[in-house]
């Protein structure tokens, strides 16, 4: 018999009793998700969901996916973790929903140093909360142990989101024209962009802590830089029941300047009307404290408008009071002009 030393996965740090049993202690949480469509549990090599043909016509699926960023940073800084997943599955679904398409089922990615079941499990509970607000299904996922590659306590998200639409339905911006409105949907905060000139300003530049109470934001740092992103899904879905939206603009990372030309057509420019609504106070304090140009922050963050809904000018008045009653603080910022090109950019803020 050899005198080599036998080594075991767990001497190098990685530990497939503790995975299981986490896969075993999230079964519940992930199952409250459940929509009509889901066939299988967690556990196994795929996840399994039946397609509703009667209710599409020409059925399209559309995926995205996404991260959160170095909002992560906070979580950690803040040592807590229920909802950081909720901005993991917004990330994603709001993304779909902008195409008019209704999530199905959801994935997550879950990958650190050293699992920590704690963590791990109130991880999972806030991406269920996503899940269920957005009336998506969690339907499986994936635990990676990678000691060596993330420091102790690090870990990273992915999501996927696969949802459906119709073919004839897809909103891609095509319908937009001169002439048409902008609503802008209140967003929660900061959402989960810009983080990485976030904590710049707040660590780096000021040596602030997230448990410092700031008078101007009403809560600690902490507190207001974990405000969930908001999910608009249950929102839009039930506009779109009754009124046509020519294009939708998720405001995520880029901000106005560069995510309203993702879906405007040739010849069209956005006039925002920056006065039509008071950015929500975390923003002026990181362009106070950061000396942040004005163009800047509005490259960078959402400012308070986390979703963008170009509409006919006939029917602005009923969608925005429809979003209304659906709990939606929602108000006309712009409208859509014709561009030339001396305009140079697509969009053009108004202060």
């Amino acid at each position: 018999m050899s005198s080599a030393k036998q080594s075991k996965y767990s001497e190098a740090g990685v530990d497939i009793d503790k995975g299981n049993s986490f896969v075993e202690g999230i079964k519940d949480i992930v199952s409250s998700t459940h929509q009509r469509g889901v066939l299988n549990d967690i556990g196994g090599f795929s996840s399994l969901f039946a397609i509703d043909t009667n209710t599409y016509k020409n059925p399209v699926l559309v995926t995205s996916t996404d991260g959160v960023g170095t909002k992560l940073v906070i979580a950690q800084l803040c040592n807590k973790h229920d909802t950081i997943g909720i901005d993991l599955v917004a990330m994603c679904v709001n993304d779909i929903i902008v195409g008019g398409a209704k999530p199905l089922c959801f994935l997550d990615y879950f990958s650190v140093g050293k699992l920590e079941l704690d963590v791990a499990t109130e991880v999972v509970k806030g991406i269920a909360e996503g899940c269920r607000q957005s009336k998506c299904s969690l339907v499986g996922g994936e635990t990676a142990e990678m000691p060596g590659l993330y420091k102790a306590g690090d870990y990273d998200l992915a999501g996927f989101v696969v949802g459906i639409g119709d073919r004839d339905k897809i909103i891609d911006g095509s319908g937009i024209k001169v002439g048409n409105k902008i609503i802008g949907l209140k967003s929660s905060g900061l959402h989960s962009n810009g983080f990485s000139l976030v904590r710049k300003i707040c660590f780096q530049d000021h040596d602030l802590s997230v448990d410092q109470y700031i008078d101007e934001l009403g809560c600690t740092l902490g507190e207001e830089l974990l405000k969930p992103t908001k999910i608009y899904v249950q929102s839009v879905l039930g506009v779109l029941k009754h009124y046509k939206l020519n294009g939708m603009v998720h405001n995520t990372g880029g901000g106005f300047i560069d995510n309203i030309p993702r879906i405007l057509p040739k010849g069209c420019k956005a006039e925002i009307n920056c006065d039509r609504w008071q950015p929500l106070p975390i923003f002026d304090f990181l362009a106070t404290k950061g000396e942040v140009p004005i163009n800047e922050m509005y490259r960078t963050f959402n400012m308070g408008i986390g979703l963008m809904v170009i509409v006919d000018d006939t029917s602005v008045g009923d969608i925005i009071h429809h979003f209304q009653a659906m709990g939606e603080e929602a108000a006309i910022i712009g409208e859509i002009t014709a561009y030339r090109e001396e305009d140079g950019e697509q969009v053009h803020l108004n202060f």
